[in-house]
């Protein structure tokens, strides 16, 4: 427990979280402080792009194998299954709609790149290394999820809910941000080390600075939701906001266990598991199910999941995986 708390007050007072601590302030106090959405946005491209080509990078120096194929599939399934669980968990703690249950229970399967970005953050601090192969799987873990909360929808739900809509599949697989990691990964594995030679003064260098702006604005939209969402965010729901990352980090905590990956490979596959979306799945569960509460399921992933991973969550992680693998 003395482990625990020691890491999660360094993470405390590490750059990233004092600029993410800095937007929600900002945001409860009612600053004007903001990020254009622009500058939001480039910011976003740019660690996508980043983390994908040296994640990519890292594979050609690595080599394919069969863990890697592996993982691969292990994060797909993971991302089918833990929307089931979170699925149950919220019709028997909070009462939800089935419909709402079904669109809050796919956010949790899938994962949050910013997230799986803090945790890299935290690795290179600890000087830990991990597979490079994990950017890939995060973006496989994009999609199963959503692909669950429609067959719970389709199950549960009743005749005439939660079809899949014409161009749905397509949306999904060609988001953006789907499309540019995986790219980016794929550019990276194919140029190797000499590519990223050449671009390191762009996503090496710059990266630290680039994410403590970035979660600088999500701390004002976490802020801005949680402040507008009081009555949506009924003490069930915030509960489940953070039992229900601790419960999916056991998930990705045994695949890295059986996969036999690094202490920090386990650390990102157990983030990656504890994580929910606030990008991806948000755009899908648009069309999907547009009879959802977005007020819900984006107060839940990005207003409580969000800050509750990137203060205690993953130096819980890390204390767990370094514990269960001796690293």
């Amino acid at each position: 427990m003395d482990g625990i708390l020691a890491l999660a007050a360094d993470n405390l007072i590490s750059p990233i979280i004092l600029f993410f601590a800095l937007g929600l302030a900002a945001a409860f106090a009612r600053s004007d402080l903001s990020v254009p959405e622009a500058v939001a946005k480039g910011m976003s491209l740019y660690l996508l792009f980043a983390i994908g080509f040296k994640g990519g990078a890292s594979v050609a120096a690595h080599g394919l194998d069969a863990t890697l194929i592996m993982s691969l599939v292990a994060g797909a399934i993971l991302s089918f299954l833990i929307p089931f669980v979170a699925f149950a968990l919220l019709r028997v703690m909070t009462g939800l709609s089935v419909v709402d249950a079904a669109a809050v229970a796919g956010h949790y399967g899938s994962i949050s790149i910013v997230t799986f970005v803090a945790a890299s953050s935290v690795i290179a601090s600890a000087g830990l290394d991990s597979e490079g192969y994990m950017v890939a799987v995060a973006a496989m873990m994009e999609a199963p999820a959503i692909l669950s909360a429609l067959w719970l929808i389709a199950r549960f739900g009743g005749a005439g809910q939660g079809g899949m809509e014409p161009g749905l599949i397509r949306e999904i697989l060609l988001n953006g941000s789907i499309v540019l990691l995986v790219g980016s990964f794929l550019i990276g594995w194919i140029t190797g080390q000499e590519g990223l030679d050449l671009i390191a003064s762009f996503i090496v260098a710059p990266f630290q600075g680039v994410l403590c702006l970035f979660l600088l604005d999500m701390g004002l939209v976490a802020g801005r939701g949680l402040r507008e969402a009081r009555g949506v965010l009924r003490p069930p729901l915030f509960l489940f906001g953070v039992m229900m990352p601790l419960i999916g980090s056991m998930f990705g905590l045994a695949a890295g266990l059986l996969l036999g990956l690094s202490t920090g490979g386990v650390l990102l596959f157990m983030t990656l598991s504890a994580s929910a979306s606030y990008i991806a799945v948000p755009a899908a569960m648009r069309v999907a199910l547009p009879e959802a509460n977005p007020s819900i399921y984006l107060t839940l992933s990005l207003g409580v999941t969000f800050p509750f991973n990137l203060t205690l969550g993953i130096p819980i992680y890390l204390a767990i995986a370094r514990t269960v693998t001796g690293g």
